[in-house]
This record gives C-alpha cells, structure tokens and sequence, in this order.
C-alpha cells in the first residue's frame, strides 16, 4: 500500500522559509513522479514542483520556480519542498503526490494516483 506522509507545515511570518518533507512507501517499481501541490479554499490543487523518480529530473511552472524548491534524499523515497520568502498568499494546504507509470512529466493534479493527507501552511503578515 501506498503512503505518503507531510510534515513540516505551520505558522511563519512573511519572509520565513519553512521546509516540508514527505515520505514516501508501498510502492512497487521505481516509474513513479512525485509532486507537491497546494490547495487554497474553494480552489483546485496547485501543482508546485515534481520530481521523476527514475533520473531524479524535476519540473516547476515559471510561478513557482525561485521561492520553492524540490529535492530529495539519495533513496528518492522522501522529498522536501524549500520555501523561501513566503508571502501571505502561499497559505494553503500543501500535498505530496505520486503518479504511477507517468509519461512524461507534470503537475496535473488528475493524473496523481496517490495523496498524503496534507499539512497547513499559514503565513501571518
């Protein structure tokens, strides 16, 4: 069985960094993507950055590059998100997720089979 498992969330004040982890198991094969998203009220899971479990090749929309920043342990099996700077506006739910066989790589948020149960970052102004 699949699981995936944040920690790392909580209070900061604007321009603090705060680092999430999520580790990650169950899972049979090593062709899996593994990706941070963000959900805010009301909205669609945000997809931040995420990594190719077979090269360790990562991929983060213009939006998201510079302030956020996804690496992982040698093992691939637990990956951190850096966040820099943050802002007010970043505060969201932040989930990691697994797609299983990708092709190619991405942050759509329907292809990811597999969802930690998500930690709350807030950022107080």
């Amino acid at each position: 069985e699949v699981q995936l498992v944040e920690s790392g969330g909580g209070l900061v004040q604007a321009g603090g960094s705060l680092r999430l982890s999520c580790a990650a198991s169950g899972f049979t094969g090593d062709d899996y993507a593994i990706g941070w998203f963000r959900q805010f009220p009301g909205k669609e899971r945000e997809g931040i950055s995420c990594m190719n479990s077979r090269d360790g090749s990562t991929y983060s929309p213009d939006s998201m590059k510079g302030r956020f920043i996804m690496f992982s342990n040698n093992a691939r099996n637990t990956v951190f998100l850096q966040m820099n700077s943050l802002k007010p506006e970043d505060t969201a739910v932040y989930y990691c997720a697994v797609e299983m066989r990708p092709i190619g790589i991405g942050l759509n948020p329907h292809l990811y089979d597999y969802w930690g149960q998500g930690t709350q970052v807030t950022v107080s102004s």
